[in-house]
This record gives C-alpha cells, sequence and structure tokens, in this order.
C-alpha cells in the first residue's frame, strides 16, 4: 500500500509515516515548511518528501491519503485527492485503525507536557524491558525515533487535543481510547478552534467518555479544571498526584479513593525527589527515589505521571524511578545547542505563558544565580498571535534577567506593550537579524540564552553562535 501525507513534517503527521513504512507501507509525502527535528528525521528514514503542495505530488497514485490538520479545503492535493475519489482519513482515525487496534494504549494528555511526560513514559517502559510501541511529538533523546510499533501490545500515544482533519473536528485524542490516561493539566490554548476553555473541557469530557472502565486515570490533585471535567461523568478509576503534602493529609486522600501519590522535593530544582505512594490501612507509604538531570517543578510533575502510569502497564514505581534516572530529555524542551564566547544557547519548544514561566523557574534554580538568563520569544503559535495571552505574558518571564521579543508583521500581540507591562527588562525587534545583533551585543560569558519557539524561528540558534563565535574570534 502507498500512503501520502498531506503536512508530513508535522511531528505528528511524521511520525505516522515512521509507522506506515515499519508496516511495510510506501510512505511519501509534501509540506510548505520543513525544519528540523523531523525533517532530518524523515531524511534519514528514507521517506520521500515533496516540497509545497502540487497536485502532481498525487501523479504516483497513492492507495490513501492521510490529511493533516493545518490542512484546509483549496489545498491543491488535497482538492486533487478529492475530485479523483482518492480515499482520505485523518492522521488520528489511521493511527486508531491501523496501529492501536488490540494495543493496550497509554495516552497522554494536557495543555503542557505532554511530548516529556509521553518521551518519559516510553523510556520507563522500554527500561523496564517491555518493549513498547510510541508515537511522541517530538524526538526523545533516549530512542532514535519519534515513533515504532514496538513487540508488545503496550504503546504510547501523546494524546492532543487539537482537532483531527477539516472534515473531523473532534479532537485527536477521541480516536485513541487509552487504557491508561495522563490527564497532565488543563488551561485555555489552541484560540484559532477552540472558543473558551469550556470548549475544551467539553473535548476533555468526550475522551472520558470512550475510556474503560478497567483503565486508569492519572492526573494531578490541585487542577480545577480537569475536576469541572470529571464532574461531568467519569467510569473509570482515577489517581491523584499532589505535591508537598502533609502525611497527614495524604492519609486522609488515600483512605478516601484508596490510593494516593505524593511528591516531595529534595532539590529546589527539581533534580532529586521522593515519590510517595499512600495506600489505605497502610501504616507507611512506598517510597521512590528519583534523581536526574531533569529541572523544574513541571518535570517534577511529568515524571511522577509517567512513573504512575507505567505502574499501571506493571512497572514498580521504584523501577520507573531509577529508569528516569537515565532519561535523557527530549530536543527541543531546554535543548543546549551550543556554546559560544561562553554564552550558552538553549532551543526551548514552549509556546504558552505557563511553559515559559515553568521552564525559566526550572533552569534559574538550577543555576542559582550563576550567570543571567536572557528570554527570547516568538509568538508563534496561533493562540499567541491572536493576543490572547496579551496580559499574561508579562509575568511569565519574571525569572529571566533580559527578555527579548520577536513582533511579526501578521500577529495581534503587541508585544511593545507587553514590554511596557514586563518588570523585567525587555526589548521587542522585528527581525531575526535585528535580535541576533542585540544579543551579540548584550551577552556576556555565563549567560544563558533560552530561545522559546514552536518553529524554527528563522534558523536563529545557529546564527547566533555562528555571531557569538565570530565577535570573540
Amino acid at each position: 500500500m502507498h500512503l501520502h501525507i498531506i503536512g508530513i513534517c508535522g511531528t505528528f503527521m511524521g511520525s505516522l509515516a515512521l509507522l506506515a513504512r515499519e508496516l511495510g507501507y510506501r510512505a511519501s509525502g509534501c509540506d510548505a515548511n520543513t525544519y528540523p527535528p523531523m525533517s532530518t528525521q524523515l531524511e534519514e528514514c528514507g521517506i520521500e518528501v515533496h516540497d509545497g503542495y502540487l497536485a502532481g505530488h498525487l501523479d504516483a497514485r497513492p492507495d490513501l491519503v492521510l490529511v493533516g490538520n493545518t490542512i484546509s479545503r483549496g489545498n491543491p492535493v488535497l482538492e486533487r485527492a478529492l475530485e479523483e475519489g482518492t480515499p482520505c482519513m485523518s492522521g488520528p482515525q489511521w493511527l486508531a485503525q491501523y496501529v492501536l487496534r488490540g494495543k493496550w494504549a497509554l495516552g497522554v494528555a494536557g495543555t503542557h507536557g505532554k511530548t516529556s511526560t509521553s518521551a518519559m513514559l516510553a523510556w520507563i517502559l522500554e527500561y523496564a524491558g517491555l518493549r513498547p510501541g510510541f508515537l511522541i511529538g517530538g524526538v526523545a533523546n533516549n530512542f532514535p525515533v519519534s515513533a515504532r510499533l514496538g513487540e508488545t501490545p503496550f504503546f504510547v500515544v501523546e494524546a492532543d487535543e487539537y482537532d483531527s482533519a477539516f472534515s473531523d473536528k473532534r479532537s485527536k485524542f477521541v480516536h485513541y481510547a487509552p487504557r491508561t490516561t495522563v490527564l497532565n493539566n488543563l488551561e485555555f490554548d489552541h484560540a484559532d478552534i477552540f472558543e473558551d476553555l469550556a470548549a475544551i473541557q467539553r473535548q476533555f469530557h468526550h475522551l472520558l467518555r470512550v475510556l474503560p472502565g478497567n483503565g486508569r486515570i492519572v492526573m494531578p490533585a490541585d487542577e480545577p479544571g480537569l475536576e469541572e471535567v470529571l464532574a461531568q461523568g467519569c467510569w473509570t478509576p482515577v489517581q491523584r498526584i499532589g505535591m508537598e503534602l502533609p502525611a497527614k493529609e495524604c492519609k486522609r486522600l488515600a483512605a478516601d479513593s484508596g490510593l494516593f501519590w505524593n511528591i516531595r522535593l529534595l532539590s529546589e530544582d527539581g533534580s532529586e525527589f521522593t515519590l510517595e505512594k499512600h495506600q489505605a490501612n497502610a501504616e507507611k507509604p512506598v517510597v521512590a527515589d528519583v534523581a536526574w538531570d531533569q529541572t523544574g517543578l513541571h518535570n517534577v510533575r511529568n515524571a511522577t505521571a509517567a512513573i504512575v502510569a507505567a505502574e499501571h502497564a506493571g512497572v514498580r514505581a521504584a523501577i520507573g524511578a531509577e529508569a528516569l534516572g537515565h532519561f535523557r530529555g527530549v530536543k527541543r524542551r531546554l535543548e543546549l545547542r551550543g556554546v559560544a564566547g561562553g554564552v550558552s544557547v538553549y532551543d526551548d519548544f514552549a509556546h504558552h505563558p505557563t511553559a515559559i514561566a515553568t521552564t525559566l523557574q526550572g533552569l534559574a534554580a538550577k543555576l542559582d544565580g550563576e550567570g543571567r538568563i536572557i528570554a527570547v520569544i516568538e509568538p508563534r503559535s496561533n493562540t499567541m498571535k491572536a493576543g490572547v495571552h496579551q496580559h499574561t505574558l508579562a509575568a511569565s518571564v519574571e525569572k529571566a534577567d533580559q527578555a527579548v521579543w520577536f513582533q511579526p508583521q501578521d500577529c495581534g500581540l503587541d508585544c511593545a506593550a507587553l514590554a511596557a507591562a514586563t518588570e523585567t527588562p525587555s526589548r521587542v525587534f522585528d527581525s531575526v537579524e535585528a535580535i541576533v545583533s542585540f544579543l551579540a551585543e548584550i551577552a556576556e560569558p555565563g549567560d544563558h540564552v533560552v530561545i522559546m519557539s514552536n518553529g524554527g524561528f528563522g534558523g536563529i540558534h545557529e546564527k547566533l553562535l555562528q555571531k557569538l563565535n565570530d565577535a570573540r574570534s
């Protein structure tokens, strides 16, 4: 079978191409905007990628066309497929029908942390010898690819709430019906398709409605948005996770639900923590200690959710904690891209105020005052560009010593007003070149430049490293 994927360089659709190839299909695709790491991964795997959306890309007469959720009517490839009657399908539907059927799916949902938590969960299962399949919305450093079929029924899938395709406006995760489900958090995002938080909660409840009664939901104990979703109806057992709760409160919560998990930090930056498993009628909790290379309270929560989810698949919490000691992170999640002239340059995918704030908090705790943090932010997501976060972004860079905002032309976010409202010293630029020149001028040895964008950002990382090297050579 020949599968052609429209929008193949998105992390999700590109991962489907890898799975299709492993199934023995011929996989090809097209896209208008390619950048690493997915473009590199597809090239290395020998998957044919056409540039742009020319109708001629279908001259090879594929048996099935998968349509990415960014593709709309008027796209020349889609229009030709529809006119010629070539079968079309959304990516999530294909994944559910051809990969997940008969599997023990472990889905990771939530506004933030899906990719990191999915990578952690897949790695824990791998470390425990379960050889899982997975589809992760990024490239985990513990694995050579972002997706594989695996050798056992276990399959970890990043369960996104974004819509499925131009003809299917259900959230992707509704297709998956995972047996084990992580609900990390819930905030307003994706303003291009959701009117308000209630609209997102409705989709999350649609997810709950398809979860099996013998499954498990893993979620934090302090997320009111998720509790409101559960209040609409839930038919699957829930295990909750708290942070730094007193032992007496943990015991009470365990008595109410039969089981409760609690996090106790051993270091401020989150690089060491203890996970307690409080069980009803047990005098003392079962304890698992984590010591790892990751930082930030958001990653501590992600890790705990992964450990609890893995336990549902039969991996003891102590083994999960041990596995995370060997976890090497995910590309584009505070990934160090290089050091030039003593200045460290990072790439980070954060594109929501909460994600920006938690990432900077984790780095600041790790550095403990050693070197300045310079945050460079591109408002690239549809929600950011629409100006939805205009009044909440200023506080997100509180832990940075300097903020730099990129103001693209097609952006409803007023970066000048944002900079004026920010207590952290801020500058606004309308070109990548201007940002690079400014950073090369102010950056000093020991500084940490964190570049935050969910896109390629005009190759700013390489340009900055080159400029810093040239300035100091």
